[in-house]
């Protein structure tokens, strides 16, 4: 019985875990969007304005 109890303790603490990093990961994709579009609406105002500076 000792053992099904650490398989589930191990299996709990592994989808914990993943839980975690899914979590992180997701936040993560959400900064990496925003700061593609701001990127996006920074290079569209240099095209519009002309400016040439780098």
């Amino acid at each position: 019985m000792n053992i099904l109890l650490l398989i589930i303790l191990i299996v709990g603490i592994a989808l914990l875990v993943t839980g975690g990093f899914v979590q992180s990961l997701n936040f993560l994709l959400w900064v990496g969007i925003v700061l593609a579009v701001v990127a996006a609406i920074v290079w569209l105002i240099r095209v519009i304005t002309g400016s040439r500076r780098v």
